[in-house]
């Protein structure tokens, strides 16, 4: 299996870009992964929102195939502990899933057609963070999840 990251705009803070770099290595023992970081629109005023929204959307749905499976993350997705997400992968393994994608969308959120394209919407916390911080976190827990399904001995529950 193929895993597929799309995302906004490149890791601008070091340390962040140092941390999902190592965690992209780790992973890649396990599996192919792919990143692709579509361009931000830039902007921040209210009057802009829907357009840059609907950009942004425009260029991630051009970055995703129609066989890949999507994964979003979103703040309005589901919640799922560390197991839950290593049984979620297992499953995408057993079924013959080729590119599991996972997109994070840019400041200002995504736009409803990626949402609609979406398998499954999930959620890394209820609490704000910064789209670089949830590269990392993401990677991170992809990370210990497929070492789990592999009986590496990462995670400690």
């Amino acid at each position: 299996m193929r895993l597929h990251f799309v995302w906004v705009g490149k890791t601008k803070d070091r340390r962040c870009a140092a941390l999902i770099e190592d965690y992209l290595a780790r992973l890649r023992r396990f599996l192919t992964v792919e990143v692709s970081e579509v361009r931000d629109t830039g902007g921040s005023s209210e009057a802009d929102t829907a357009g840059l929204i609907a950009k942004e959307g425009a260029r991630i749905l051009a970055a995703v195939s129609k066989e890949e499976s999507v994964i979003l993350l979103d703040e309005r997705g589901e919640s799922l502990s560390t197991s839950e997400l290593a049984a979620l992968l297992g499953r995408h393994q057993v079924e013959g899933t080729r590119r599991l994608t996972i997109i994070i969308g840019g400041f200002a959120g995504v736009d409803d057609a990626v949402r609609l394209r979406a398998d499954r919407c999930l959620s890394l916390s209820r609490f704000t963070l910064t789209h670089e911080l949830a590269r990392v976190l993401i990677t991170e827990q992809l990370y210990r999840a497929v070492s789990l399904l592999a009986g590496f001995p990462y995670h400690k529950p």
